[in-house]
């Protein structure tokens, strides 16, 4: 099965079901095919055929996923970049993956087109193409690259990650099998197309013949708007990076209305969850609650279903046993595999291990993901931190991860962030704290607490006290800003 394949079957045996819901409107299944088909007619006739890259520069919109099945039923690949980043941007990706043509909203096209490569070509999102004679559907192998995604890479150059037809069906069919997933479904989209949480509400929505609907751009972290889109859209499956979930509980008032009726999943991926956050979420729905892993490299490969006993925990959920056919262990540092109680670094083997970054060699062998793990007793793994967030402070190696999860034990602590300034000798370990409404957190109690539950040289050296966490555009943390901050004058010292 390929990724376009579950629009065309759905639409051949439900053709009147609705398949996106969006800010601009509401695509049935036909509505999709057809106008998939259209664009993919005149993207053709631009000279796109098998093999090659179509970037999509667009705001989210129903419109915008029919340009992506139009692209795949070419049997060309996807490359969707973020409509926030500048034009120099996008055409630097375009020129770094040889793009054939870009799709993009029709304010764009004048601007973007003097920045380009000459020949490549620049479609109206918006416009109307008349409907092939025949179906497009190019026969592609499950091998057959299908999409790009472009992450930021330890030299300052994103890197294009990409993934084949099998490695996102991999991950579709299980998320289909685990969730049960049916037509009656409703998937929430919040994640931004560019990432990898997309692929899960979309296919996993086509793959069963569900609809998917879309948060707005602009509401993706307006707490209240998105605890009314959750109710109003009836959603029954929804999926997130936890700091989504956060806000809304915390300042969207999610707790304060009871749990939608159809609601019977909510599964959060990409950071970890505070086990303060996922006890409150527990008391307030029947839903399952998943925690997923895994990096773009790899899409989810380990997944942990929430359990009464992770409630007592005071650390977060685990991130629990392979799935999706991987395999996963964990490697020690001198390379023998990590045992029950001992740590090392997730290595991941399987169908969802993407092709290559685009540019490089194509990836062989297993994946080496860079985060840091605990064996648990029962084989599944418990999620550590970031290799490259394992610091030295005056000789001793901490780990800001596990400074953070405590720090976020505390009852007047709604989230934490660690961070190390300065080098060597002259290094110092600092928190950034958010607290709960209502609540001040004083210096001393927390280094107290810190102290209690970690060796001394992990307690911080300085916390700041903050009204908000700077965040990335897929909603995570955003390190870089804070570390910043922190080794700025501005920063007080406390």
């Amino acid at each position: 099965m390929t990724l376009h394949r579950f629009v065309v079957d759905a639409a051949a045996t439900a053709p009147d079901r609705p398949a996106v819901v969006g800010p601009s409107g509401s695509l049935t299944y036909r509505a999709l095919d057809d106008r998939a088909n259209a664009l993919a007619s005149g993207l053709r006739a631009r000279g796109v055929g098998r093999g090659d890259r179509v970037v999509l520069w667009a705001d989210k919109s129903p419109e915008l996923v029919a340009a992506m099945q139009a692209v795949l039923r070419l049997g060309a690949a996807y490359v969707p970049a973020d409509r926030a980043v500048p034009a120099a941007r996008v055409a630097a990706m375009v020129r770094d993956c040889a793009a054939r043509a870009v799709v993009t909203g029709a304010e764009a096209v004048p601007r973007l087109s003097d920045a380009l490569p000459s020949g490549t070509h620049v479609l109206d999102l918006a416009a109307e193409f008349a409907p092939p004679a025949a179906p497009v559907d190019e026969a592609v192998t499950a091998d057959a690259l299908a999409y790009i995604l472009y992450t930021s890479g330890s030299t300052g150059k994103p890197k294009g990650v990409r993934v084949s037809h099998g490695n996102a069906t991999a991950f579709v069919d299980w998320a289909v099998a685990e969730l049960r997933a049916t037509p009656a479904d409703r998937f929430a989209n919040h994640a931004p197309l560019t990432f990898d949480l997309s692929v899960l509400d979309l296919y996993a929505a086509f793959a069963s013949g569900a609809s998917v609907h879309l948060v707005p751009n602009e509401l993706a972290y307006a707490p209240r708007q998105l605890v009314d889109f959750l109710h109003e859209e009836r959603i029954s499956v929804w999926y997130s990076v936890p700091s989504a979930l956060t806000l809304m509980m915390r300042d969207g008032g999610l707790l304060e209305r009871p749990a939608p009726d159809g609601l019977r999943a909510i599964l959060f991926a990409g950071e970890p969850f505070a086990v303060d956050h996922v006890r409150r979420l527990s008391g307030w729905t029947g839903a399952r609650l998943l925690n997923l892993y895994g990096p773009t490299e790899t899409n989810v490969c380990t997944f942990h279903e929430v359990e009464p006993a992770d409630l007592r925990r005071d650390r977060p959920v685990p991130i629990g046993r392979a799935t999706c056919g991987d395999r996963v262990w964990a490697r020690r540092p001198d390379g023998s595999v990590a045992e029950p109680g001992e740590e090392g670094e997730l290595l991941v083997d399987g169908p969802t291990v993407m092709l290559g970054y685009w540019g490089h060699p194509p990836h062989r062998g297993p994946y080496p993901t860079g985060d840091l793990v605990r064996v648990l007793p029962d084989g599944a793994f418990e999620y550590l931190g970031r290799r490259d967030h394992m610091v030295k402070v005056r000789g001793h190696r901490v780990e800001l991860g596990e400074v953070e999860a405590v720090l976020a034990t505390h009852p007047d602590v709604a989230e934490a962030v660690a961070t190390v300034v300065g080098t060597g000798m002259e290094s110092r370990l600092a928190a950034f704290v958010l607290p709960r409404p209502g609540r001040e957190p004083g210096v001393l109690a927390l280094k107290r607490h810190i102290a209690r539950r970690l060796p001394r040289y992990m307690v911080v050296d300085e916390v700041h006290r903050v009204a908000h966490l700077p965040r990335t555009r897929n909603g995570k943390i955003d390190r870089s800003a804070l570390a910043a901050r922190a080794a700025g004058p501005t920063v007080p010292a406390t």
